[in-house]
């Protein structure tokens, strides 16, 4: 979003707030919004508190999104404060999503509000959708996480130098490992919700409050060595899909790869620019990329 409106209307003109900048970067860019430089502020929700002084206009896109609401102290909603402000400021407030909030459309629906947007952008086409059943490949024998289908798909899109992004909304490796013999599955003793195993550091994590313990190959409660992975996190899939295709290239984008500053839009521009085959990640991957060669989407459910 922002190199799309640095392309559009010059850098100079927009200040950009979010988590990932360092306190110096966030006071450099609050002052620049205060004295008036910046026109354009692009941000994550805390945006919504930006010191502008001559408001025109609020767009929050994606606006079903349930990350609008804090839920940390002070807790608020980002679009309710939207709301208040264009009422104080007398400017118009815009609510984009492609899908809607269901609470959102029906009270701007009753107002008359709704403005449809009834051609996609350049004039582009719909994707073919097709799913796939996968009791239906096990059932022919297929006890692989690919479909034979979307095998094909990506061997197709290897070969005409074309690139694929896979889509799962679970990281680590296994959502949960369990003792076979006696039942005990690993909890975090925080949250009490099951611990997600990741490979490549053998730990075993919540992805609420961050608790991590060393992986066992011992069950704790009963000695038994009987222990089992289960579920499919993304971590699994690069491991599939790089004995799947060996000479394809992957790169993974999830919280555990993005950890360093910039690291999101390294991943993202090696992809774009380096001609990488295959991209495998949670839902940052799918958070509306302009990715001219794509030819080829898969997401995952259960």
């Amino acid at each position: 979003m922002v190199d799309r409106f640095i392309a559009r209307f010059g850098e100079e003109n927009i200040a950009l707030l979010h988590s990932k900048l360092s306190v110096g970067e966030r006071y450099d860019e609050w002052k620049r919004i205060e004295k008036g430089e910046a026109k354009i502020i692009i941000g994550a929700r805390s945006a919504i508190f930006a010191p502008i002084e001559n408001l025109g206009i609020i767009i929050i896109d994606e606006e079903h999104d349930t990350s609008y609401k804090s839920d940390m102290t002070p807790k608020y909603n980002a679009k309710e404060i939207a709301v208040y402000l264009a009422k104080q400021n007398k400017i118009p407030l815009v609510l984009g999503s492609a899908t809607p909030d269901i609470g959102t459309y029906y009270k701007l629906d009753k107002e008359n509000n709704i403005i449809t947007l009834t051609k996609r952008a350049n004039e582009s086409k719909l994707p073919k959708v097709e799913i796939i059943d996968m009791k239906q490949e096990l059932a022919v024998g297929n006890k692989s996480m690919l479909s034979n289908r979307l095998y094909e798909m990506i061997e197709n899109n290897i070969k005409n130098k074309k690139q694929t992004i896979l889509f799962l909304n679970r990281r680590g490796y296994s959502t949960f490992v369990m003792c076979r013999d006696c039942g005990y599955t690993a909890n975090c003793n925080k949250c009490n919700i099951t611990l997600t195993y990741h490979i490549k550091q053998d730990k075993l994590k919540c992805h609420y409050c961050g608790y991590e313990r060393p992986n066992f190959n011992e069950c704790p409660e009963c000695g038994s060595k009987n222990i089992r992975y289960f579920g499919t996190g993304t971590e699994k899939i690069e491991n599939v899909v790089n004995k799947a295709f060996p000479n394809a290239s992957t790169i993974r984008m999830d919280a555990d790869t993005v950890t360093k500053k910039n690291s999101y839009e390294t991943i993202l521009n090696k992809f774009k620019n380096e001609g990488i085959d295959i991209l495998i990640g949670t839902q940052m991957v799918v958070k509306g990329h302009h990715f001219p060669n794509v030819t080829l989407v898969r997401s995952n459910c259960s």
